[in-house]
């Protein structure tokens, strides 16, 4: 497992490539979007500003969440991260929002869009990075076990769904006279957007809400294999990818001492541990085990 700052400085080498990337793309689709009234590209803009910005987010909750364990916070800082992950999720139902009132007004509005074959390299362009963007951060997020960099890689992965429509959105209205298509693709947007941020915002409330972390009947079928373990009862189980609290009870035969019930404690969480890497920490209650 990796030390708290090697992790943290490669979290945060993920962060500022993703956070230059999605800026880049964000600036040249509201600037063109701006340019050529689209409602499209302008609404996918502002989605991949908030890429930007849920960046920097994670930046700062990176250096809270890195803090090691100390007398107010004993189990460590690592749930600041999923903090986050809700900011993200809510920072992309504004975004949602934003682009729900662009559609309205140009609906309204009629403005007609004004793209040309340029609005297709700033497309593509985008959509190249937004891939890089999206396959990169998921898979360092699994490899650092960071939920945030998972959470922001769903954020950027819709952006690739979302430009590939509004790529075919602005083909209509570049070679036909479908306007009200731009508008439409903008709503899709829109949709697509809300439907990330109430899954992120969802998953992460489970895990501040402290949801199992590990399958109860998993922990207990591996305890009752140790030959001094009569039973194993009242698991529970917490946390994040990468720092799991386990709290059980194990049944012993009364006869044994304080000293060997110590050490059959402490051979079953050494055993937890080494099946389950991301377990941090293994509390053993030890009762005697009376026979009905």
């Amino acid at each position: 497992m990796l030390h708290l700052h090697e992790r943290k400085k490669q979290i945060k080498k993920v962060l500022l490539i993703t956070l230059f990337l999605n800026l880049t793309v964000s600036t040249a689709k509201i600037i063109y979007g701006w340019l050529t009234n689209s409602v499209a590209i302008y609404s996918d803009g502002f989605h991949s500003l908030f890429d930007g910005i849920s960046n920097m987010g994670g930046l700062i909750a990176l250096s809270i969440a890195s803090h090691p364990p100390d007398r107010e916070h004993p189990y460590g800082h690592r749930k600041f991260e999923t903090v986050f992950a809700i900011f993200i999720g809510v920072l992309m139902s504004l975004t949602a929002l934003e682009i729900i009132r662009n559609v309205y007004q140009s609906f309204i509005e009629g403005k007609k869009p004004e793209t040309d074959e340029k609005a297709f390299i700033v497309l593509v362009f985008t959509l190249i990075v937004n891939i890089f963007v999206a396959f990169y951060e998921k898979k360092k997020g699994k490899e650092l076990k960071s939920e945030f960099l998972i959470a922001d890689s769903a954020h950027t992965r819709s952006d690739i769904y979302i430009t590939l429509g509004v790529i075919g959105s602005v083909t209509l209205t570049t070679f036909t006279e479908f306007y009200f298509i731009d508008p439409l693709a903008g709503l899709i947007v829109g949709v697509f957007v809300a439907r990330e941020a109430i899954l992120i915002i969802k998953e992460s409330a489970n895990i501040l809400a402290d949801r199992t972390a590990i399958d109860g009947n998993k922990i207990v079928s591996l305890v009752e294999t140790c030959s001094d373990v009569e039973a194993c009862r009242d698991v529970r189980t917490r946390g994040t990818a990468g720092q799991i609290f386990v709290d059980l009870k194990i049944l012993i035969n009364p006869s044994i001492s304080v000293s060997e019930a110590h050490d059959i404690a402490e051979k079953v969480e050494e055993l937890i541990k080494k099946e389950f890497p991301d377990v941090v920490d293994v509390v053993v209650h030890v009762e005697p085990f009376e026979k009905n």
